[in-house]
């Protein structure tokens, strides 16, 4: 992608509200998202970003669009990746959410016992978007404790990703991380302990 291209990013958690006021969710501060986006603002393509609840300023030139659910990101994301060119699906989506959301605070001692809470399985929204990705550029992020390599390459391949960023847990809520670029074709390129925007940067050079 030589020319400007229309870029879709998604960044931070999702939230999936148990009750009003409590919520399943993670510690993804949306740093690497945000930093992507306006990296590639930076270098003059359109960006449009997807970002959950997060405490982040919208980057400069950054058309932004603010999630709460997995579900509510993946709508965003079916909307806006038709029309645009790449995709990088840096966001942390919760993997359950509660079955039901109730209407009222949650009264789990009142109730005594062994107070449970029924999940089912979110969507696969990076899976869902990119089965019919055809000829635009996906971008996938692994986070992994161990055997990184591996599961990240079966990652790939599952998503129908062209590139994936493994990082590790330390990368969440840290302004640094150390990431491996891994493609199709098998080629890795290792960057370690750089700043986020410096991440963010090697990684938009690359899909030019």
């Amino acid at each position: 992608m030589a020319e400007p291209f229309h870029l879709v990013v998604t960044a931070g958690p999702t939230r999936e509200h148990i009750d009003p006021v409590r919520y399943l969710s993670n510690e993804s501060s949306g740093r690497m998202g945000f930093a992507i986006a306006r990296a590639a603002a930076r270098r003059g393509h359109r960006v449009t970003l997807i970002a959950g609840p997060v405490e982040q300023r919208t980057p400069k030139g950054v058309e932004r669009i603010d999630v709460l659910s997995a579900r509510d990101m993946l709508a965003a994301m079916k909307e806006h990746f038709q029309e645009a060119d790449a995709l990088v699906m840096a966001a942390a989506v919760a993997d359950y959410r509660p079955r039901r959301k109730l209407r009222s605070k949650w009264k789990a001692k009142e109730q005594g016992g062994s107070p449970s809470i029924e999940l089912v399985e979110n969507p696969d929204l990076l899976r869902t978007v990119a089965r019919r990705k055809g000829g635009r550029f996906v971008v996938a992020f692994a986070l992994e404790t161990e055997d990184g390599l591996r599961r990240a390459a079966a990652k790939l391949v599952a998503k129908n990703a062209d590139l994936i960023v493994l990082n590790g847990p330390s990368a969440l809520g840290s302004d640094r991380t150390t990431v491996t670029f891994l493609d199709r074709e098998g080629n890795q390129l290792e960057l370690q302990d750089r700043s986020k925007d410096e991440v963010a940067r090697a990684l938009v050079r690359l899909m030019e």
